[in-house]
């Protein structure tokens, strides 16, 4: 179930038209790390005319949301041991400037009906790593997904580093 005001906090830095995140769902799998669903609209690009199909900006913007409101739902509820030492407040401040996409693969089966589509993010894994002896980061493996009602499909993985830790 969509917690409303932590999906409206986390998308707040979003101008209004690049909200695509309608609703999220976070669930915590037996066998590994949190996962979220959710569903995504998109009325109208917000940088070129219209493609009738979802785009790879777009599934880079659509990821950022998921991943963001996954990541705070981890650190609201407590989910997953990357994130137990921080507060809400702690994901808010670092969420722009210290959360940061190191590698991002996307690869489309069939396009997607960009009006409406579903998409699902999951971690893999989330370790704590200290290269050279340098300042401390979290690395977060992450795979997704998007569908449509139809034959539309994309996916892909993504590598995040979480830096300046607290």
């Amino acid at each position: 179930m969509t917690d409303e005001p932590l999906l409206d906090r986390v998308l707040r830095p979003y101008k209004a038209h690049c909200r695509y995140l309608r609703s999220a769902d976070v669930t915590v799998r037996d066998d590994g790390p949190a996962a979220v669903q959710g569903a995504f609209a998109i009325p109208e690009s917000c940088y070129i005319d219209d493609t009738g199909h979802l785009n790879s900006v777009e599934v880079n913007i659509c990821y950022n949301q998921m991943m963001y409101y996954l990541v705070a739902k981890s650190v609201q509820d407590g989910l997953g041991p990357g994130f137990a030492d921080w507060t809400l407040d702690d994901f808010f401040e670092h969420q722009l400037p210290d959360i940061l996409i190191a590698r991002f693969t996307s690869a489309f089966r069939r396009p997607v009906d960009p009006r409406s589509f579903s998409g699902e993010m999951a971690f893999r894994s989330v370790t704590r790593r200290s290269p050279g002896g340098g300042p401390p980061f979290l690395h977060a493996e992450t795979a997704f997904r998007y569908w449509d009602a139809g034959t539309g499909r994309c996916d892909g993985e993504a590598t995040l580093a979480f830096v300046n830790l607290l």
